[in-house]
């Protein structure tokens, strides 16, 4: 085979190989969701530095840039959803904008091209360089420019109980560590043994170490039921899921109607016990502070279902003079006794060009952004993230929650501090009918049982059109709703102790130690390339290509 054929083949292969490392549902097949990553993420970085086999800095960053926006523009097709079902743009800017994304991560896969390039002219190219590499780049996706970590590597091991376990101690980047290391390791072991050589130590440590964190991550992993660090009684809390289409969701004449949904699916929770009842990220289509008669409406149901409401919809700060001033995608705490209490959740990490559009001074001529529902202009930010107390009848037994909206729960440092503020269990509130009937909802899900493998509790999500579940502390899917059915699901779930009496995980307690390490890593194999170079010993290699 030809050298381009091959580079060909392992560029398909990367491609392909991503696709399907994040979950998809499987048309007319009943709602089953393809999920292969657990066995299929290996071969996406294999494939990767087989394509960069022998290229030196700028060549690999170039490739690495163009197979990465195929790869991820096809994982991130449900844009095309976003933007033409309900932002209304074009079929042609559908088509370009998933592709358009992807540029940001294909960015970061430039990067890693660059890198490994440069360490493969210094001798320095291995499953181990690789892995510090790929997961210090991984780490960086949280938050360069604001960050866009979706479809990161160490997600595709959500089915992998072994991996998952490692998540409380190193968080998502531990397990793209995993998946880079023992992909690679198995490329360099399969090479050698086609050469009649054995594996080197570096590959046969490599192998070792794979096996060893999964022994370790089923060794350690999280318990699901009642331990030491819970609290000894459960709470019954129920998630609803309103499926209000996304088309629909905004128009007044529908606004009726949905809170009816949502009061019926209510009472039908209520009366199965739960306590605590979560609607999903602005599931109430008005400005419930400036409209008494929603108030009131949603007052009485708490007061009849004598649950605490946790629910969804548009905060305001309106200004001396009476008009609106600044609109926030909020959390509101309805309480059976007092109601609407002070103190409602507003978002902080928002969504660029979904809810606001960032450079707006350059960029607000040209684009807008796609949740106009919520604001006329930009959503404001909230000031951060932060546990709330409930208080739970009969009895006034307190419990304090962590309420996290939507993109929010994408980044887990920022998750880890609603646990680390005390809160037992995290109320994860969304809205994927943006998505419609592709691999997002299922990709998300995911994403949100990776933030409960990470802090060890429980996790309730509420999602309009789904997918809405009951997730374990240790990071397994216990109760599941279909997507885009009226549904509700309750489940009595115990609350984790505040970690200042139990200490929390590793991970809630330290944040991103590992991904730390993994750049002190890669920047001392840098130091040591450089050294190399200095002393003449290996010459950098000519690029054959």
């Amino acid at each position: 085979m030809s050298g381009n054929a091959r580079c060909l083949l392992w560029g398909v292969g990367y491609v392909v190989a991503t696709f399907l490392s994040f979950p998809h549902p499987l048309p007319f097949a009943g709602g089953a969701v393809l999920d292969l990553g657990a066995f299929v993420s290996f071969f996406a970085p294999l494939c990767l530095v087989l394509g960069l086999a022998g290229l030196r800095a700028r060549p690999a960053a170039l490739r690495a840039f163009g197979w990465t926006v195929l790869a991820h523009g096809c994982v991130l097709h449900f844009i095309y959803v976003v933007t033409v079902v309900y932002g209304h743009a074009p079929a042609w800017v559908g088509v370009i904008a998933p592709f358009a994304l992807a540029l940001y991560a294909a960015v970061i896969a430039a990067l890693f091209g660059a890198g490994w390039g440069w360490l493969q002219g210094r001798g320095l190219a291995n499953a181990w360089t690789a892995a510090l590499l790929w997961t210090a780049l991984d780490h960086l996706r949280g938050f360069l420019l604001t960050g866009w970590p979706w479809a990161t590597m160490g997600y595709a091991q959500h089915l992998n109980p072994g991996l998952m376990g490692l998540a409380q101690w190193t968080g998502v980047y531990g397990l793209s560590f995993a998946v880079v290391l023992g992909g690679v390791a198995l490329g360099e072991a399969v090479s050698a043994w086609r050469s009649g050589r054995k594996p080197g130590v570096g590959t046969a440590a490599a192998l070792a170490t794979l096996v060893a964190l999964h022994v370790f991550g089923l060794a350690t992993r999280i318990s699901p039921g009642i331990d030491d660090d819970m609290l000894p009684d459960t709470v019954r809390i129920a998630a609803i899921q309103g499926n209000i289409d996304q088309g629909v969701k905004w128009n007044s004449t529908w606004t009726r109607r949905t809170l009816e949904i949502y009061e019926t699916l209510s009472r039908r929770a209520g009366a199965e016990g739960a306590q605590v009842i979560v609607w999903p990220e602005t599931a109430v289509p008005a400005l419930v502070e400036l409209d008494a008669g929603m108030r009131g409406r949603i007052e009485d149901l708490a007061r009849e279902t004598g649950a605490v409401l946790v629910v969804g919809g548009v905060g305001v700060d309106v200004a001396a003079d009476g008009h609106v001033e600044r609109f926030f995608d909020s959390a509101f705490i309805v309480d059976p006794e007092q109601g609407f209490l002070p103190g409602r959740y507003d978002k902080s990490h928002l969504v660029p060009f979904g809810e606001y559009v960032p450079l707006r001074g350059l960029l607000g001529r040209f684009l807008g952004a796609v949740a106009s529902g919520i604001a006329s202009g930009d959503v404001t930010p909230g000031a951060g993230p932060r546990a709330i107390d409930l208080t739970l009848e009969p009895g006034g037994r307190r419990v304090r929650v962590g309420v996290v909206i939507c993109y929010e729960l994408l980044f887990p440092d920022l998750v880890r501090r609603f646990v680390s503020d005390g809160g037992g269990v995290l109320l994860g509130i969304t809205n994927d009918a943006w998505y419609g009937r592709t691999g997002a909802p299922y990709q998300f899900l995911a994403m949100t049982a990776m933030r409960s493998a990470e802090t060890g509790v429980f996790g309730v999500r509420a999602a309009n059109t789904g997918v809405s579940a009951v997730i374990d502390s240790g990071g397994w899917v216990r109760q599941a709703t279909p997507i885009f059915e009226e549904a509700y699901r309750v489940a009595d779930v115990p609350i984790r102790r505040p970690p200042g009496a139990s200490g929390g995980t590793f991970y809630v307690r330290y944040g991103d130690v590992f991904a730390t390490a993994c750049w002190v890593g890669l920047l001392a194999t840098a130091a040591f390339g450089l050294w190399k170079r200095r002393t003449g010993e290996p010459k950098e290699r000519e690029e054959t290509r």
